[in-house]
């Protein structure tokens, strides 16, 4: 039956009734994509490649969701009314590829782009801040050892600190830079100061570590990372994350903070000197390569640009090692599904 779906459903794309999308006279020749703001300037740098060499098609659609957020549009089905790309900051969990599964997604391309980092930052004339993932966590942490959070001022988590108040200006829950900051930052800083925060169990181990404050002193900016690089401008003694692409592309307005001593720079997160690094995905249809026009060559395009001398680089992705860049343009070439016995809870 899932077969069936998938092979009727590549047909009604392709120019047919489209029973995919609840039934109704949908057909679609334009290339769509959701998900991670991070990802979402280099999946659009794409397509404007894609439109410049191909003048005929229309300019896919990007949409800048948030990663969790574009997970659930990616998988709520196949068929017109649904994305081809899913933008990723973070990689696709276990129980997302289990919702793709059950609304006939699948098989799923998993294709790495290349690396990011979380990168801290203030304005020009901050107070020059140097941090830890320990003070990140006390700082930011709902109960930081188990106790409400109390503090105020940096200099409360850490005497070496500024007496400037604690305001960090972030992705909101939904995004794969705020799992990130959790899984990358929170959590390291959370098991360097309590020792029992190993031995705990998931749901535990998440109001422990990586629970965030509502009191004000983390402010969710929503999805818009520019948003926050102005609101920096306007508060010197605040602090924003985001990836390290919005910091390199506005250097002349704020500075990266160094995290264990370890400023984000391309070289240091590359290295993965930098604490806050991580890769970049695309997920893909395979069951969309054939029926939405010009796909599959949007791809290749990708695969053309994430080398160390591509446009991509110049936008602000730091390149993957040979062998990861390797293995993504084989799964391109050979539109290879992902085993989702890879991945994570």
């Amino acid at each position: 039956m899932r077969v069936l779906l998938i092979g009727l459903t590549g047909l009604c794309l392709a120019g047919c009734q489209d029973q995919a999308n609840g039934g109704g006279g949908g057909t679609r020749d334009q290339i769509t994509a959701v998900g991670s703001s991070t990802v979402y300037p280099f999946t659009t740098l794409i397509a404007e490649t894609f439109v410049a060499t191909n003048p005929d098609a229309r300019a896919p659609v990007i949409e800048s969701t948030g990663t969790g957020a574009g997970m659930k549009l990616f998988c709520a089905g196949i068929g017109a009314g649904h994305p081809d790309i899913e933008d990723a900051s973070r990689r696709m969990k276990r129980s997302e590829y289990a919702a793709c599964e059950a609304n006939g997604v699948g098989p799923v391309m998993e294709i790495q782009i290349g690396i990011d980092g979380i990168a801290f930052a203030e304005a020009r004339n901050g107070p020059g801040m140097t941090l830890t993932p320990a003070d990140l966590y006390r700082a930011l942490a709902a109960t930081p050892l188990g106790r409400r959070n109390t503090a105020r001022l940096w200099r409360d988590v850490n005497p070496a600190l500024p007496a400037t108040p604690i305001q960090v200006y972030g992705p909101p829950a939904t995004s794969g830079t705020r799992d990130a900051l959790a899984e990358l930052i929170l959590t390291r800083g959370c098991e360097a100061v309590d020792p029992r925060a190993k031995t705990l169990g998931p749901d535990a181990h998440k109001a422990l570590c990586t629970r965030v404050r509502e009191d004000g002193a983390y402010i969710d900016a929503g999805e818009n990372d520019n948003l926050i690089v102005q609101k920096l401008a306007a508060n010197p003694t605040a602090i924003g994350v985001f990836g390290y692409s919005y910091l390199e592309q506005n250097a002349g307005s704020v500075n990266g903070v160094a995290i264990d001593g370890v400023k984000p720079t391309y070289a240091t997160i590359a290295a993965g000197a930098y604490p806050g690094s991580r890769p970049l995905y695309l997920y893909v249809k395979k069951a969309h390569l054939r029926a939405i026009p010009g796909l599959a060559t949007f791809l290749q395009l990708y695969a053309r640009a994430w080398g160390p001398d591509g446009p991509l680089i110049r936008r602000g992705l730091i390149a993957a090692p040979p062998a990861v860049r390797a293995k993504a343009a084989a799964v391109v070439a050979n539109e290879t599904p992902l085993d989702p016995a890879e991945l994570g809870s």
